[in-house]
């Protein structure tokens, strides 16, 4: 991750990518880029995924900048975004601090099955026309919610679009006037 930095003796959490044997020496190699790594700081967090209550149906992830995690719960009773967000975010901040403040957003799956947008949180979607045949999506978003939807450098539509597999059009919605101009038409 480009904003980590350690000095020897430090202690960190990464999960083993490989082991390779050099002349007859093994050469570990460890990753904190990797998805399975957001995976398991999830499992170690959230008692309910590591139960098998909730499931992580799919992670994508900019290392150092942000994520998005889709979860599914096969309980009704439970759910899923609020388990493993925790009480006022104690869940999720002890994962947010492992990654040095990486934003993590955490989504329902099934929600975000039916109504595409709401991976774009945080914005607030007016309408969305989806085009199953083509993979597309038109969202329709109130001028002051365009930059949430797009995000820092297009981060945010950028993981929703490779969370839903659909592409993504963000289109403005252009407010009605308050007067009609042609009142004012003989003036």
């Amino acid at each position: 991750i480009p904003n980590d930095y350690y000095r020897k003796g430090d202690t960190i959490k990464a999960i083993v990518k490989s082991v390779e044997m050099n002349n007859n020496q093994p050469r570990i190699i460890l990753s904190r880029t990797a998805n399975q790594f957001l995976e398991r700081l999830f499992e170690q967090e959230v008692p309910e995924i590591f139960d098998g209550l909730i499931t992580l149906k799919k992670i994508v992830r900019i290392p150092g900048e942000r994520a998005k995690v889709a979860v599914e719960s096969y309980d009704e009773r439970i759910d899923p975004v609020g388990a493993c967000v925790g009480m006022k975010g104690s869940r999720i901040y002890s994962i947010v601090k492992e990654l040095r403040n990486e934003n993590i957003d955490v989504v329902n799956y099934i929600k975000m099955a039916k109504e595409q947008g709401l991976s774009l949180n945080p914005a607030k979607i007016s309408s969305i026309t989806i085009d199953e045949e083509k993979k597309t999506a038109s969202v329709y978003l109130k001028p002051d919610q365009v930059s949430l939807a797009i995000g820092k450098g297009g981060l945010n539509i950028r993981l929703s679009k490779m969370l839903t597999g659909y592409d993504i059009d963000v289109y403005r919605e252009i407010e009605e006037e308050d007067v009609a101009l042609t009142e004012f038409a003989d003036e």
